[in-house]
């Protein structure tokens, strides 16, 4: 069977129902594979040294408005009757302790560490078509617009396949705050929580949510003991005799059944006490207290210290919530900032503290920016899907970035090699605010990641006698700039 891996040879998906069919397919097709195999001996690619050890990616689902946190332009206080051309920013800017930089109100805290990172104001992001969360979200997490005819794995997978656990008995790859049943558009979120054709053992160690994360780490009540044990047996008997194992490949079984494996020595190991926010001292847990986000953090950390090797904490991609502001834009920023600031300003001073910080490489993205006007760039032909149409403002509802802007997006990283207190890039002081200088892609971003954990760019496995890289096409350049 001969998979092609060429996104142009599949028509781009307008609706999300055609998205979810592709995917589906991708998914079938995975399923069906054999084992990945690492370039050829021959054709070795030389990995760069590595500058962390760990990676913790905060991510701000549903679209952070840069002009609203950490790329701040002109500000308007809300009067009803304003034209809603005259508002760029919706916050006035605060003072950090980098000398000249500006971030948002509402960020105090993380104002406080800004010389600790630094501050990326010039990713560019395509249109993709109709901007479509879940095709960003895919294009972000995985480095590939899909559909792609088999299932690409998510940037945390890439790096517990490539790296290996630091701890054993510690899940490489854990994927902390967002649901994926039961809330909307959980289909599409679930196509990029993946492993792809890496198959289960590579996948992401999911917790909804961080304050139950014990209970997914100790057997069900009432199965201790011998009752567990044959309950583990008979699960990995059931996986070889399913009635569907006949359209797995072995590669894919075997790495199930190695998913199971995982998860059993991490139920019996002394390291779950990592998952039990309720060891934290009070004092500490109340510092990162603001919601499930914020504890998510904390959990982060505790995973972190424990050898986890790839750490996803979401503020959750739901439609029409958190991030998501396609109305109240100004209200719901002011509430999803007091929910991200403290938190994440104390995991970086937390991990400052115990001498991790260095080693550890913490990335704050979204899959894409707002504006109130622009939907996608200039001269885009996107479909407007603001939910707060207005002229002037004519109530608070209006007041705040409601579209989706692909000509600029603001990344925050520390750790990992990158520079102290510095700013990349930059953007138009005024509308449209597209980057100005120093752009910078997502798969050149990736390249950065991936060059910061001692991974090549061009890093690459053979599927089906054809090249699936870690950046896509292998093509991705890391921004040197951004290390020390």
């Amino acid at each position: 069977m001969t998979i092609s891996l060429s996104s142009k040879a599949v028509a781009e998906p307008r609706s999300r129902r055609e998205f979810l069919q592709a995917l589906a397919a991708a998914g079938t097709a995975t399923w069906m594979l054999g084992e990945p195999q690492l370039a050829r001996a021959e054709e070795a690619i030389a990995q760069p040294p590595a500058k962390a050890d760990c990676c913790i990616l905060l991510w701000m689902a549903g679209g952070m408005a840069a002009a609203e946190t950490f790329d701040p332009k002109r500000y308007e206080p809300f009067q009803v009757g304003l034209p809603v051309e005259k508002i760029i920013s919706t916050f006035p800017a605060i003072d950090t302790v980098v000398d000249g930089l500006k971030i948002s109100e509402g960020l105090e805290n993380m104002a406080q560490i800004m010389d600790r990172g630094t501050l990326l104001r010039s990713v560019v992001l395509p249109d993709l078509g109709d901007i479509l969360h879940s095709r960003h979200q895919y294009h972000w997490h995985t480095g590939y617009v899909p559909p792609q005819t088999v299932a690409a794995p998510h940037l945390g997978a890439w790096i517990a396949r490539l790296l290996g656990p630091l701890n054993p008995v510690m899940p490489p790859f854990i994927n902390i705050g967002q649901r994926l049943e039961g809330v909307g558009e959980s289909e599409e979120v679930k196509a990029f929580t993946t492993a792809g054709f890496f198959g289960s053992e590579f996948g992401p160690f999911n917790l909804p949510y961080p304050e139950d994360a014990t209970l997914a780490v100790r057997p069900p009540e009432g199965m201790t003991g011998g009752r567990f044990e044959n309950r583990y047996k008979r699960y990995k008997d059931l996986v070889a005799a399913s009635p569907h194992a006949e359209y797995a490949s072995d590669y894919q079984q075997e790495s199930m059944v190695k998913a199971v494996d995982s998860a059993y020595r991490l139920l019996s190991s002394e390291d779950k006490k990592a998952f039990d926010l309720s060891l934290e001292p009070k004092e500490d847990f109340e510092k990162y207290n603001t919601g499930r986000f914020g504890r998510g953090c904390l959990l982060a950390r505790r995973l972190a210290e424990s050898g986890a090797r790839f750490i996803e904490v979401t503020t959750e991609y739901v439609p029409f919530l958190h991030w998501d502001t396609h109305e109240n834009g100004h209200t719901t920023a002011k509430r999803m900032k007091q929910e991200i600031d403290r938190p994440i300003a104390q995991l970086i001073t937390d991990l400052e503290d115990r001498g991790m910080l260095d080693r550890t490489l913490v990335i704050v993205a979204s899959e894409f920016s707002r504006d109130m006007i622009i939907e996608g760039k200039p001269g885009s032909t996107a479909r407007d899907q603001s939910r707060a149409k207005a002229d002037v403002l004519g109530e608070m509802r209006h007041y705040g970035l409601h579209r989706h802007f692909t000509g600029a997006s603001s990344v925050l990283m520390f750790g990992g090699g990158v520079k102290q207190g510095f700013v990349y890039g930059e953007t138009a002081d005024e509308r449209p605010c597209v980057v100005t200088k120093n752009p910078v892609s997502l798969t050149d971003l990736h390249a950065t990641i991936m060059t910061a954990m001692g991974i090549s760019p061009k890093t690459k496995f053979e599927i089906e006698r054809r090249p699936f890289y870690v950046t896509e096409d292998g093509k991705g350049q890391p921004v040197t700039d951004l290390f020390a």
